[in-house]
């Protein structure tokens, strides 16, 4: 995985957002994730490399990535060939991504237990929408604020850009099996 150079402008407003509140934080790296993604030397030293490598991956994974001081903030780079996808999940920080090349397939759930019993999760599925390079960014709250799950289920490979806030505690998320009724923790790698 390669690492992803930021001015320092940029870097000091994301280390800035780790000490704003939760929804703040939020709303203001949106507006941020948007500048680089419309930033044409952040895309040529960054994304047009992603798509001159020959690659024959079958699933999805971090390409380049950014972590802040202490954890503070997590700015990824996802590579997603045709068919690839993630399992339902959660994550322990606040989120935001948007699609920089082809388009994304979001699945967004609700769970409709009360959280009371150990490894036990029932959810229902609430929408599905398609992100494209230029549509609004998708945005996730902690734990049940943003149970997802994010893939391509188009023919042409996908990348997209994705700002974390700082984790909650020592896990990573929560991964969800719905044929199971099934969810356990993800532990930080």
């Amino acid at each position: 995985m390669a690492t992803i150079s930021l001015p320092s402008a940029e870097k000091s407003q994301l280390e800035a957002l780790a000490a704003l509140p939760l929804k703040l934080a939020l709303r203001e790296a949106v507006p941020l994730l948007v500048r680089l993604a419309d930033n044409p030397a952040f895309l040529s030293s960054h994304v047009i490399p992603l798509l001159q490598e020959p690659r024959e991956i079958k699933n999805w994974y971090v390409a380049h990535s950014c972590n802040g001081p202490d954890d503070s903030y997590s700015l990824q780079l996802f590579f997603w060939p045709a068919g690839s996808r993630t399992e339902i999940h959660d994550h322990t920080s606040w989120g935001a991504y948007c699609c920089v090349v082809g388009s994304v397939l979001e699945e967004r759930y609700e769970r409709l237990d009360d959280g009371s019993q150990p490894n036990h999760a029932r959810l229902k599925k609430l929408w599905q929408l398609w992100w494209r390079r230029g549509d609004r960014i998708s945005t996730v709250l902690p734990y049940d604020g943003g149970i997802h799950r994010v893939g391509n289920s188009g023919k042409i490979l996908a990348i997209s850009m994705h700002l974390y806030g700082p984790p909650i505690g020592g896990v990573d998320g929560r991964d969800y099996d719905l044929s199971k009724n099934h969810v356990c923790d993800r532990l930080v790698t």
